[in-house]
């Protein structure tokens, strides 16, 4: 039994050994590859297109915050937004909290119901 353990042991000196420098580093080079490919350049290119999106905002703009408010802009400012949110009903914003644009929809064409 004692030998069975000892020569379990072993290191194996013909082969099989430790992975050596450089080649031990390679799994970790393709996990920072797979987690910049799939988490990291994606956020980078959303935060890239609301930057954009903050900078291009103009008066009568439809948009929406960060809090579910839609509005249309009244007055814009470099730091701030006037948001109409209702009829004669104002409030002032910081850039950044505006979330989206609010594309208004086609309209729709009606559809009538014929009995027939």
């Amino acid at each position: 039994m004692i030998s069975i353990a000892y020569a379990m042991g072993q290191g194996g000196a013909a082969g099989g050994g430790q992975p050596g420098g450089f080649t031990a580093f390679i799994p970790l080079i393709i996990m920072f590859a797979i987690f910049y490919f799939l988490l990291i350049r994606p956020q980078q290119k959303k935060s890239k297109q609301h930057r954009e999106m903050i900078s291009t905002l103009k008066k009568g703009d439809r948009v929406v915050t960060s809090g579910g408010i839609h509005g249309r802009i009244t007055n814009a400012d470099d730091t701030t937004v006037t948001v109409e949110i209702a009829d004669k009903v104002r409030i002032k914003i910081n850039r950044g909290n505006i979330a989206a644009l609010n594309q208004p929809s086609p309209p729709q064409p009606s559809v009538e119901n014929k009995a027939d």
